[in-house]
């Protein structure tokens, strides 16, 4: 079992920025894929970034929606077992619930990273709301 918290998310005025966290628990040794989810109101749940570990070496690889690029980070602190999302220059349209997201132990980030039906473990949210 995993279970991962989020934390971080406020209001800002748009150009602002945020960091958010997640903390993971549990079976985290073989979590090769973790990702940042958004939800706005009235709108489907939708793929922010992706982080992807290597179970041989500590660097990973990331996966970014098109409407972030350049302006989120995700990373993540293995000491830690955190999960960042950098989040530069907000604009009203970031405004959403923000979750994290963990696929099953064991299994790595693939094409379907964006898919929220191919992670398993979800945390209870937090909102961002950017105002103009």
């Amino acid at each position: 079992q995993v279970q991962v918290v989020e934390s971080g998310g406020g209001s800002v005025q748009a150009g602002g920025s945020l960091r958010l966290s997640c903390a993971a628990s549990g079976d985290t040794s073989r979590m090769y894929c973790m990702g940042w989810f958004r939800q706005a109101p009235g709108k489907e749940r939708e793929g922010v970034a992706a982080f992807t570990s290597n179970a041989f070496s500590a660097t990973g690889s990331t996966w970014y929606a098109d409407s972030v690029k350049g302006r989120f980070t995700i990373s993540q602190d293995n000491a830690k077992n955190t999960l960042y999302l950098l989040m530069n220059n907000l604009k009203p349209e970031d405004t959403a619930m923000y979750y994290c997201a963990a696929r099953a132990p064991g299994y790595y980030c693939t094409g379907a990273r964006a898919d929220p039906a191919v992670y398993r473990y979800w945390g209870q949210g937090t909102q961002v709301t950017v105002s103009s």
